[in-house]
C-alpha cells in the first residue's frame, strides 16, 4: 500500500525525516511529490491523486471550505530566509538597507518560482519595493521550488552568489550557510498545513500521517527543521 501525498516543498525534509517511522508503523509506504505551493495546487485541483495535501493553512481552509479537503491541522510556521554557499562571503541581511546592498552585490540571486511559490512572489514583492527589481533582475535565477534553487546554488553557484528561500529548504541542504530571515521590515512567515483529501483512498492511513506531521511526538523535529 502507498500513500499519496501533495505537497509543498517546505515540507518535504520533514516527511523526508518522519517516513520511515510512518512506515514502520503503519506498513504503509509513501510517495511524495513536493513543488511550489501554486503548482501543487494546481495538480490538485487538476484532479491529480493525493491523499494528504500540505499547502498553507490559508489555502486549505480554500479548499476545505469547498469541500476538497478535510482535518486541517498547521504544521508551523516557516520564515523566507537568505543563505550563501559555505566557504563564501556572508553579508549582513539582519536591515533593508543591509539587504539590499547583500543584493546589489550578488553576483546572482538564486530563488523558487516568483509567480507560483509563497517565497517568490515575496520576495519579488520585495525588491520592488526597494527599487531593485530592474537592477536584479537579469541576476535572478529561479527554479521550480525552492529545493533545487538551494542545491543549484549550493553545488554549482558562481561567487558572490546568494539564495533566498523558506527557512526550511535552506536547512536541509548541505553546503548552505544560513545568513537568517528577511529583514524585520519585509519577514514573511507563512503557516504550513496538512489536510486530508476527500478522495483519499486510504482515509485512515492519511489522518494518521496529519497526525504525527502535526502532533506533539514531531514537536522537536519540526523545530530543528525551520518550522515556528
Amino acid at each position: 500500500m502507498t500513500l499519496r501525498v501533495l505537497s509543498a516543498g517546505a515540507a518535504k525534509g520533514l516527511v523526508g525525516d518522519l517516513e520511515a517511522a510512518f512506515t514502520a508503523h503503519s506498513g504503509t509506504a509513501l510517495e511524495g511529490s513536493f513543488s511550489a505551493v501554486g503548482a501543487i495546487r494546481e495538480r490538485f485541483e487538476g484532479g491529480e491523486a493525493c491523499d494528504v495535501l500540505i499547502l498553507t493553512a490559508k489555502q486549505l481552509a480554500e479548499l476545505a471550505a469547498a469541500g476538497a479537503v478535510r482535518d486541517v491541522s498547521p504544521i508551523g510556521t516557516v520564515r523566507t530566509a537568505v543563505a550563501v554557499p559555505e566557504g563564501h562571503p556572508r553579508p549582513d541581511v539582519s536591515t533593508a538597507p543591509a539587504f539590499a546592498a547583500a543584493m546589489r552585490a550578488a553576483s546572482a540571486v538564486f530563488m523558487p518560482d516568483a509567480y507560483k511559490s509563497t517565497a517568490g512572489i515575496h520576495v519579488r514583492s520585495v525588491l520592488a519595493a526597494l527599487g531593485l527589481e530592474a537592477e536584479t533582475g537579469p541576476k535572478l535565477r529561479m527554479f521550480p521550488n525552492g529545493e533545487t534553487a538551494m542545491r543549484t546554488l549550493a553545488e554549482e553557484a558562481p561567487a558572490g552568489s546568494i539564495g533566498t528561500t523558506q527557512m526550511t529548504e535552506i536547512l536541509y541542504t548541505s553546503g548552505l550557510v544560513l545568513l537568517g530571515p528577511l529583514p524585520p521590515e519585509h519577514d514573511l512567515s507563512t503557516v504550513y498545513a496538512a489536510a486530508v483529501s476527500t478522495r483519499a483512498t486510504m482515509p485512515e492511513q492519511a489522518a494518521a500521517l496529519v497526525a504525527l506531521l502535526t502532533g506533539a511526538d514531531s514537536a522537536g523535529l519540526r523545530q530543528r527543521s525551520g518550522f515556528e
